[in-house]
């Protein structure tokens, strides 16, 4: 098995059988974001301990690329406090932008994603769930579902 192929499966996988997929009972926050140019929509939800992410948790309907990297956002986030996702954010936000970043241990099923940089339009594919995430966190003082659209 060839390196691409490896790739291919990590991204079907998890496309297919998303993990952490649904809404959880009670979250303290929530934000949805779409891309209108391709049709994707994500909701991210998050249940605090603190600063640290107890529960990352996605829903919604987009091609293959974004809802893999959201329910891979999911798995890599959680248990992390906010500034652990702020730099995590960072490095895998670089990556998408065909820096080349070395993505620690934890995260390497992300590193799935890293042709995708070398398809502009479908780079905002894979940093849908991530930027939802990243505003529901900016705006959770704002005590309501936090709405982007990216473009």
């Amino acid at each position: 098995m060839q390196l691409n192929d490896l790739y291919k499966d990590i991204i079907l996988d998890h496309y297919e059988s998303p993990h952490n997929r649904g809404r959880p009972p009670h979250a303290d926050i929530e934000a949805e974001g779409s891309n209108p140019l391709c049709g994707d929509d994500v909701e991210v939800y998050v249940v605090l301990d603190g600063e640290r992410l107890k529960e990352v948790r996605f829903d919604g309907a987009g091609c293959a690329i974004s809802l893999a990297a959201a329910s891979m956002m999911s798995e890599v986030l959680e248990g992390k406090t906010k500034d652990e996702v702020k730099e995590i954010g960072d490095l895998f936000k670089a990556m998408m932008h065909g820096e080349d970043v070395a993505l620690p241990e934890e995260m390497e099923d992300l590193e799935a994603l890293k042709g995708v940089a070398h398809f502009p339009l479908r780079v905002k594919c894979a940093l849908l769930a991530w930027t939802t995430l990243e505003h529901g966190l900016a705006n959770q003082d704002a005590g309501r579902r936090v709405s982007i659209e990216v473009d």
